[in-house]
């Protein structure tokens, strides 16, 4: 059920375009509240000649959009009707001192058990755009999803042309088989799950757009699966377009083919290709204008260097007695019984420590020739304590530890610039000179490239404990994750707001 907003069909897992913001949606007054009920619930679902139940919202699959205006108050209340303990992130959304709202499982809440609801309440502040939202716990989010449409005030429009329609587009999969299932029969092993059975779009296998003659503005914004795509499409134009939100320049168009006339299928790269994915994003530019600043932190309190690994943790039962795991700076990260925000702010002891490394503990060629001996690593629930409203400069390296491999890495409760991207290892003699630090592209979710580096900047300004892991669920899983702890600031309104009366227990 929805008061105050519309719904759109959407689809879950990968890529999320929404194209174009029109006056479908009914206008309402500024800063109104917009209340919404997520029912949490099985339904029986066909695709393929394959009958499941999957968990879904509302009984819809894909879940409902929520739409709401910079400003609103939005509240949305989850009732678990499923068999899973469930929670949803607001994937995007910054949750200023409220990250009692930003939904990670045993992060910033414990998880609402089955028969019990719990009211996410959160403001929607100084962000327009198209986000998502999705399940943080276990793999439900291959079901459990939708979009997030956050329109400009009344009487702020927006950095391009009106459209004639929206299209909302999200790459997904679909397995067979019951997806929990695949997945502890993996670890069960000690091995990567089974790949899924067919990709989706908005849901669909087979599904069918219609959108001749008319102008669509195509707004993405990327989440995790196993898989990775190139897509193309024909743009008719060349205008703004926001990422992950925020505003950019598209850069692809066909120019001098008349209407009648069908464009020439492009070739597309392959899959792997790394040099053609980097020189695309190297291209990617914030607009840095009166109306969309760039303010990139020029001066940096705290540098972090941060290195992806896969390896190998001790597993009685696997096969090879081993289960493969993955880590940051060797660390795999052990998710504890108890939310992290809730740890930090009661103060509760045990939980977790606050000594995550600001660099590896070695440092070794990290992209040279895969290294296949001494993959086993230490194991905590070790996160990163950084001051209030510090210039925080990370860079993310990829390294060699049984493969090089890409991975997009998010980050809760911020946005931050992407300053620069490369291949090889991250040179900081040499790469520093070569940021962008003038337009860069702002984003909550960052590529890291196959055998390369990126380096982001942001400032700590937002208080709580704020997650930072890969978005493939399987890296994830693995332990590819920390949390940075953002201490309060000295003003009053710089402090974690008080948790809510129905904040669910462990």
């Amino acid at each position: 059920m929805v008061s105050g907003g519309g719904s759109r069909f959407i689809s879950s897992g990968l890529y999320l375009f929404l194209f174009g913001f029109v006056s479908l949606v009914s206008l309402h007054a500024q800063a109104a509240t917009k209340k919404y009920q997520f029912d949490v619930q099985v339904n029986n679902v066909s695709r393929l000649c394959h009958a499941k139940p999957i968990v879904t919202v509302n009984g819809r699959f894909p879940g409902p959009t929520i739409y709401a205006r910079e400003g609103d108050r939005v509240v949305i209340n989850v009732s678990n009707h499923a068999q899973y303990n469930m929670s949803i992130h607001w994937h995007g959304l910054k949750q200023y001192a409220n990250g009692w709202a930003d939904g990670p499982a045993y992060i910033t809440q414990c998880p609402i058990q089955t028969g019990s609801s719990y009211v996410y309440d959160f403001n929607v502040t100084g962000q327009r755009g198209t986000l998502w939202w999705h399940a943080h716990i276990l793999w439900l989010r291959a079901t459990v999803y939708g979009a997030i449409v956050i329109l400009p005030q009344q009487g702020t429009p927006y950095p391009f042309p009106k459209p004639d329609g929206e299209q909302v587009l999200v790459f997904g999969e679909w397995w067979h088989g019951d997806v929990e299932d695949i997945v502890k029969q993996g670890n069960a092993m000690g091995l990567p799950p089974n790949m899924s059975d067919a990709h989706t779009i908005n849901g669909k296998t087979w599904p069918t757009l219609s959108m001749l003659r008319k102008t669509y503005v195509c707004h993405g914004s990327r989440a995790s699966a196993p898989g990775r795509y190139f897509m193309a499409v024909r743009p008719f134009q060349d205008v703004p377009i926001p990422v992950d939100n925020k505003t950019a320049t598209a850069i692809l168009q066909y120019k001098g083919i008349p209407n009648t006339v069908l464009p020439s299928l492009p070739q597309l790269p392959l899959p792997n290709d790394t040099a053609f994915a980097l020189t695309y994003n190297d291209k990617l530019r914030s607009l840095n204008s009166h109306n969309f600043p760039a303010n990139v932190p020029l001066k940096v309190d705290r540098n972090l260097f941060v290195t992806i690994g896969l390896g190998k943790s001790v597993c009685p039962t696997c096969v090879n007695g081993t289960r493969l795991s993955a880590s940051l700076n060797n660390i795999t990260f052990v998710m504890p019984q108890t939310g992290l925000l809730q740890a930090h702010y009661l103060k509760i002891k045990g939980v977790f420590t606050s000594d995550f490394p600001d660099k590896p503990p070695k440092a070794f060629n990290y992209t040279g020739a895969p290294l296949t001996a001494n993959l086993f690593t230490s194991h905590g629930t070790r996160l990163s304590k950084i001051a209030f409203n510090s210039t925080v400069e990370l860079v993310i390296q990829d390294t060699n530890l049984l493969s090089v491999e890409s991975h997009p890495f998010h980050l809760h409760g911020y946005n931050f610039f992407v300053v620069g991207t490369g291949t090889g290892n991250f040179d900081p003699a040499k790469d520093p000179a070569k940021y962008n630090l003038v337009d860069p592209p702002e984003r909550n979710t960052v590529g890291v490239p196959t055998g390369g580096w990126s380096a982001i900047r942001f400032r700590a300004d937002n208080p709580g404990v704020w997650f930072f892991h890969c978005h493939l669920e399987l890296h994830t899983g693995w332990g590819l994750k920390t949390a940075f702890v953002v201490e309060d600031g000295p003003g009053k309104d710089q402090a974690v707001r008080p948790p809510p009366k129905d904040l669910p227990s462990c």
